[in-house]
Formats: structure tokens, C-alpha cells, sequence
């Protein structure tokens, strides 16, 4: 027995309880082809929600937080490579700090090659030319590199210890 109800203002019948019909496939087509716009959004925010955990997947390149640094600074005495260029390097360094800038670090790779066994701190100003230079090393056979998340400006932003 069915149940229905009439919509006196606009005078149409509907069921109270409507029985679900499936949905073609033609009508999802159809509906994506008529609202291209919003399916490209989902897609695009999807990836783009996605992509952090593919790249930390993908990559070679580990960041740590300057929490993280402290503790494996405290742990493991790892090597710290600073990799910023001359005119950066003015503004300080983290304690016990070897410098490399990016651009010499193929060329000058000897001179740390002694330390292959010990983790690597990476870090650059701002944090972007880490990845870089994590490569860098992985292609001189270290293993545990690891880049500092936002670079030298984190470190001094969270007010930990700065050399001269």
C-alpha cells in the first residue's frame, strides 16, 4: 500500500517513502560532463590533500622539526652540515656546524666522507635547498640524512642555541 500526499500549492504527488532506483552509470557521466568545473576542484584538492603523504613515501628527503634535531643532537652527535651560501652564513650557525655551501658540496664531499656512518643534519636559510642536498649526500653514500624542517630560521625562530 503506498502512501502519498498531495503538495496542494504546486499540485504535484510524491511518495513518502520513495523506493531507490540505481543510478546509471550514463547519469554520473552525464552529470560530471555538466558540472566539469566541480569534478576538476574535487580532483585537484584531493591531489593536493594527498601529495604530502605520497612525497614522504616517494622521496629519500626526511625532514625533522628542530625538536627532532635536539634530541638526535643530544643522542647521536651528528653531523651537522650547514649548506648555505657564504653571505648567508653571517647570521650565525647551529652549534658544532660544519659549512658546505650547496653549490661546492660534490666537489668538497671528501672532506665529510670520514662521517658516512654518523646521521647527517642538514639545513639551509629557509629549508627548501635541504631536499637538494639530501640527494647530494645519498649520491656520496650516506644514509641517514636528514633536512631541517624550515632550515636555519626555525632554529632560531624557536630560540635554541645560535653560534657565531
Amino acid at each position: 500500500m503506498r502512501r502519498e500526499t498531495r503538495n496542494a500549492r504546486v499540485g504535484y504527488h510524491f511518495r513518502l517513502c520513495p523506493r531507490r532506483t540505481p543510478r546509471k552509470l550514463s547519469d554520473f557521466a552525464a552529470f560530471i560532463v555538466r558540472n566539469w568545473t566541480l569534478a576538476l576542484v574535487f580532483v585537484v584538492s584531493g591531489a593536493l590533500l594527498l601529495w604530502p603523504f605520497v612525497r614522504q613515501r616517494v622521496t629519500p628527503s626526511r625532514e625533522i622539526s628542530t625538536l627532532d634535531a635536539t634530541h638526535l643532537l643530544n643522542k647521536e652527535n651528528p653531523l651537522v652540515l650547514d649548506v648555505r651560501e657564504a653571505s648567508e652564513f653571517d647570521g650565525g650557525r647551529l652549534p658544532n656546524a660544519t659549512h658546505i655551501p650547496l653549490s661546492q658540496l660534490k666537489d668538497r664531499g671528501g672532506e665529510i666522507a670520514k662521517h658516512v656512518a654518523r646521521p647527517v643534519i642538514v639545513y639551509c636559510d629557509r629549508g627548501a635547498r635541504g631536499a637538494a642536498a639530501v640527494a647530494a649526500l645519498g649520491r656520496l653514500g650516506f644514509t641517514r640524512v636528514q633536512s631541517l624542517r624550515g632550515g636555519f630560521r626555525a632554529w632560531k625562530d624557536a630560540g635554541l642555541p645560535v653560534s657565531k
